[in-house]
């Protein structure tokens, strides 16, 4: 009778525990909560998991190394399926996934490439060098229509080092800058360029006002800066701080071009405001609808939708991709590519 007892027990646990993960329990981990972006990513995630009939775990790390290792070993023991990695630094997560996969976990690296793992079975972003394209033509129109044929002054900054994306925006806007660098007409002042020298840990924002504030003030005395490479929003904002604080923007000094990019809502009230000049818009909620499919795939058995098979080498193997296509906006086209798409509504922008 106790050992019935025991055993019915045990079946009632083990289906409870198969109703409440019946299409699968799948891990979220995001790096942090700091940038809109990510909080946008996370709740598409969610929503389209959930409507496609999963369980969610999400968890936030706030951009610490430690605490996102923690979060997946946590989910791996909780026993998901699958784990959705923004990975906070790319390179170290190796042991982490190794155990993950041994325990038959399925590992999909979102928008951030995880290197140096030979666990990463995919990976869904958006097309990153076309990013860097987009921003690079963007700075290059807005030069030219503000202050016509050049030379221009230009200032570069770029991404966090540890973010394998970084390189893919530098290497893609550099693609459009350095034969203009190379003619001229685009004169980098302070000298520094290369993702060694401009790149900006953890995508901090103040890091970038300060660096532009000692580039402003050991090279720009005596003449003006015309434009500034600036690959996040959040880079944007701090380094518009920096060009006001000094007068940009105010009397005859033109505000310089400051590109940015995932169309965070600050970014868009300055677009309108005449300062930042242009940002690119990632639509996450169909970042999040390729992720979705490639959960479904797996969980099923089957290979999920590809569309490059080349471009993302981890260090260990090529990681098969899904990329998406990222969209240029400025002051022309914000309206019809932000709001006609549902993706903020006209109260947001107030």
């Amino acid at each position: 009778m106790k050992l019935r007892t025991i055993l019915t027990a045990a079946t009632a646990a083990i289906a409870f525990t198969s109703a409440a993960y019946a299409d699968g329990l799948v891990g979220i981990a995001m790096p942090t909560k700091s940038s809109a972006r990510w909080i946008a990513d996370g709740d598409n995630m969610v929503k389209e998991l959930q409507a496609a009939g999963y369980e969610t775990d999400l968890q936030y790390a706030e951009d610490d190394i430690p605490n996102q290792l923690a979060q997946i070993e946590n989910m791996v023991t909780k026993g998901v399926n699958v784990l959705v990695i923004a990975a906070i630094d790319g390179t170290t997560l190796s042991n982490a996934l190794e155990n993950a996969a041994a325990a038959g976990v399925k590992i999909i690296a979102y928008d951030r490439l995880i290197r140096d793992s030979g666990d990463v079975d995919y990976y869904a972003t958006f097309d990153n060098f076309k990013v860097g394209v987009q921003q690079a033509t963007s700075l290059v129109d807005g030069l030219k229509e503000r202050f016509g044929d050049g030379p221009y002054n230009v200032e570069l900054f770029g991404g966090s080092p540890d973010d394998n994306n970084a390189y893919f925006f530098y290497n893609g806007a550099m693609s459009v800058l350095q034969p203009l660098i190379d003619n001229g007409t685009i004169v980098i002042q302070s000298g520094q360029m290369g993702m060694d020298t401009v790149g900006t840990l953890r995508w901090d924002g103040a890091v970038a006002q300060a660096r532009m504030d000692n580039i402003l003030s050991a090279n720009y005395t005596d003449k003006d800066v015309h434009g500034v490479l600036a690959p996040y929003d959040g880079l944007s904002i701090g380094i518009l701080s920096s060009l006001k604080g000094v007068g940009y923007g105010s009397g005859d000094l033109k505000m310089p071009i400051v590109t940015g990019q995932d169309a965070e809502i600050p970014s868009i009230k300055s677009i309108l405001a005449g300062e930042q000049y242009s940002t690119v818009f990632k639509d996450t909620r169909e970042l999040a609808k390729v992720t979705v499919g490639m959960v479904n795939a797996v969980l099923e058995g089957t290979d999920p939708e590809i569309n490059d098979t080349t471009t993302y080498d981890n260090g260990v193997k090529v990681v098969p991709s899904y990329l998406l296509e990222p969209v240029s906006v400025d002051g022309s086209n914000w309206e019809e590519i932000l709001i006609g798409s549902g993706y903020y509504t006209a109260d947001q922008i107030q």
